[in-house]
């Protein structure tokens, strides 16, 4: 598959067939993934393919849990846990209680012991260049050396024929999931990653065009246009 279609055509796939994915097949989108772009090629991603029955169930009850508190804030018509207009974030905006103990029924993360694939993203923190560290606004940049790995793995998938999703759902239980699979300081959660056959495959994505994000000298300057 060339690259122009692979970018075009690597959505969040959320639904997958019960095809198993074969080992090789794993590790060369692993393979490919670890070419990610990342401060100092210091790479600091740990990856945790997760295939122990009882874990998987409990990874799916804490994320679960961190998927409550998300559509808390859809119910809300908030953006979940995102900075205000001032760029920071003080507190929820919900009653984070109340929406852990509210059932929020969604096929992805009610049966998310059973993907094909299960991965666990980490990354050393000491790892990372933080160059907003100090800023008076939401921290951004330290994600740049793991996200665009996370990436690789999904537009890899792609390419041999698979698909997946990211989620940072899992990362609102951060400390449980750390205990359950033995992840150590100096370690984050970065995300979960499921892989798995398509159920549908999606040729066609929507997204803006470029003049609609795209501008010149300024942020308010003139559209970008050929």
């Amino acid at each position: 598959m060339n690259f122009h279609t692979v970018v075009r055509t690597t959505p969040a796939v959320r639904e997958f067939t019960d095809e198993s994915m074969p080992d090789e097949v794993l590790r060369r989108i692993l393979d490919d993934a670890r070419f990610a772009p990342n401060g100092g090629n210091r790479q600091g991603w740990r990856v945790i393919v997760v295939r122990d029955p009882a874990t998987r169930l409990r990874l799916r009850e804490l994320y679960q849990l961190g998927w409550r508190e998300y559509m808390a804030h859809v119910v809300a018509g908030t953006v979940p846990f995102a900075p205000g207009g001032d760029r920071r974030w003080t507190e929820p905006v919900v009653d984070i209680e109340a929406a852990r103990a509210t059932e929020s029924p969604n096929p992805f993360a009610d049966t998310l012991e059973h993907v094909p694939v299960m991965l666990v993203v980490a990354v050393d923190l000491t790892a990372l260049a933080v160059l907003d560290n100090g800023l008076d606004r939401q921290s951004i940049v330290g994600g740049g050396s793991v996200y665009p790995f996370c990436h690789n793995v999904l537009l890899a998938a792609r390419a041999n024929g698979w698909g997946g999703v990211l989620t940072t759902a899992i990362c609102r239980e951060e400390p449980a999931v750390r205990d359950l699979l033995g992840i150590p300081d100096p370690y984050a959660v970065a995300g979960l990653m499921a892989l798995g056959r398509p159920v549908k495959e999606i040729t066609r994505l929507r997204r803006s065009a470029v003049e609609e994000f795209t501008t010149v000298d300024r942020f308010d300057g003139d559209a970008f246009t050929t």
